[in-house]
């Protein structure tokens, strides 16, 4: 179910990055249910990879416990310094983060999160986007 064109941010891609299947399809089917384009990785070095070949990510919603070479908190890092434009939400089932500990403007969600939240937080980051706000 997709927002109307006139609704802020209206089919922005957010990439969600989560190791655990079942949660990175329930979370790509709430992304798109809010009306955005849900794009999946399963760490974070497939979601660095999406990134170098995609441009129009607006947001990323990622886990910090995953496999590979970094885990969520150092890719959020990551993320801001090579791609700053791009908005940053933050779970985790096991780790209780202080937002310091994140990237300016980050949000941190612990996990069991609220889909409906989720979804608030990605709508409030990514309509400044839409009314030319950069990221905090």
């Amino acid at each position: 179910m997709a927002q109307s064109a006139s609704t802020p941010a209206s089919g922005a891609v957010v990439l969600v990055v989560e190791d655990n299947h079942l949660i990175l399809m329930s979370a790509l089917d709430f992304v798109d249910t809010a009306g955005y384009e849900g794009v999946g990785a399963s760490n974070a070095d497939e979601a660095i990879a999406i990134l170098e070949k995609r441009a129009d990510v607006k947001l990323v919603f990622t886990d910090i416990e995953m496999p590979g070479t970094i885990d969520g908190v150092k890719l959020a890092h990551y993320i801001r310094n090579r791609w700053p434009p791009i908005h940053l939400i933050v779970a985790s089932g096991r780790e209780i983060l202080d937002e310091s500990q994140l990237p300016t403007g980050s949000k941190f969600f612990s996990k069991p999160y609220d889909n409906t939240a989720i979804v608030e937080e990605m709508g409030r980051m990514l309509a400044a986007i839409d009314a030319g706000k950069p990221v905090p």
